[in-house]
């Protein structure tokens, strides 16, 4: 049991202890939500490489203030939840 193999029996009684632990009814849910974080950690991994592979020195000239504002998207390809972001500014702000 213990020679550094897992068997199916030790399979087994893992499952049952994560099925007893968390109950079946969280477990779709989990395993959903941690599709989801796979999808934006891979669709995020993926734009870093294409914008260090298209842009290899830094721009000369600061970002203009006219331009349309940035939005954050909850999920890749996800419309209807993103919001918009405001830039920040020069000055700090007072407490």
């Amino acid at each position: 049991m213990f020679g550094g193999k897992i068997g199916t029996v030790e399979i087994l009684l893992i499952l049952v202890v994560v099925i007893l632990l968390f109950g079946a009814k969280k477990l779709p849910d989990m395993a959903r939500s941690l599709g989801k974080s796979a999808r934006i950690l891979k669709s995020e991994a993926k734009a870093m490489k294409s914008e260090g592979s298209t842009t290899q020195t830094a721009p000369s000239d600061p970002p203009n203030a006219s331009e349309a504002p940035k939005t954050i998207k909850a999920a890749p390809g996800d419309v209807s939840g993103g919001r918009p972001v405001a830039q920040p500014s020069d000055s700090t702000t007072q407490r």
